[in-house]
């Protein structure tokens, strides 16, 4: 993988990653398309890039991790991510099977369109607009929905909105837990696929340009993440998710065209 390859794909990630259209779906399509092949290093990579943003929202939102002493809120967020740790685990290699291919995110990206044309409406009664009012049991629920994302496509971020929204929280909280909740999930991943490339190829993780691409992509991430949490945050209060969801059709139909005519495989 080339610098200016590392250098794309953590863009892709870093304004895909928060956005409910599926950071991993167009990381694999991004790959595909780039003619990268998918081996040990590149999906370390595509895992390991999300420390980036990771780092950005608890930069943007500071004060909700500091000082560490509100046990509360890290007890939800542990709660929520204990059903896609369990099924992560068991399903890891049906997983990896999923992420190489471009018809399941093409699938799940029609799919989920469809589905974000409706939730405003049919999520419109929220009552809950304050963390503190997010109870355990709520927390747990939200933590199944974004069990979803295990499937390529689906994107982490739309199905834990979604969730909350189910739940009765605003359109703004249900991101900001959505952003919350990803840093123990992506963390847990994220130190997973390290320990499991020390293990079975540790080469992978202390060659030099290895660390050098890893390290520049998890910068970028960071960086453009940020910026597209303020702008997501800020679009969501005011138009909701139709456009995401026509956006998800438009890339759906297209990823299948691209599989139709042998470009993606």
């Amino acid at each position: 993988m080339s610098l200016i390859q590392t250098i794309i794909l953590a863009i892709v990630e870093g304004i895909t990653e928060f956005l409910p259209i599926s950071s991993t779906g167009h990381l694999i399509i991004a790959s595909s398309l780039m003619g990268i092949a998918s081996d040990e290093f590149v999906k370390l990579f595509e895992v390991v890039i999300q420390l980036g943003a990771i780092f950005s929202v608890i930069i943007l939102y500071y004060k909700k991790f500091f000082p560490l002493n509100r046990w509360n809120f890290y007890f939800k967020l542990i709660i929520a991510v204990i059903p896609a740790l369990i099924l992560g685990y068991l399903l890891g290699n049906k997983i990896d099977m999923w992420l190489q291919s471009p018809t399941v995110v093409a699938t799940t990206m029609l799919i989920g369109g469809v589905i974000l044309l409706f939730v405003d409406n049919v999520f419109n009664k929220p009552i809950i607009n304050d963390e503190k009012n997010i109870t355990f049991g709520k927390s747990f629920i939200i933590g199944l929905w974004q069990c979803l994302a295990l499937i390529p496509g689906t994107s982490r971020s739309a199905a834990s909105i979604i969730g909350g929204m189910q739940q009765k929280l605003t359109r703004r909280l249900a991101a900001e837990f959505s952003f919350f909740l990803a840093i123990p999930t992506m963390a847990a991943a994220t130190g997973f696929k390290l320990l499991q490339a020390y293990k079975t190829n540790p080469a992978i993780i202390t060659d030099s340009t290895n660390i050098k691409l890893l390290l520049i992509g998890t910068f970028i991430a960071f960086i453009v993440a940020m910026l597209a949490i303020k702008i997501f945050i800020s679009y969501l209060q005011r138009y909701g998710f139709k456009m995401f969801g026509v956006y998800r059709i438009i890339a759906g139909i297209v990823l299948f065209i691209l599989i139709w005519r042998g470009i993606l495989v």
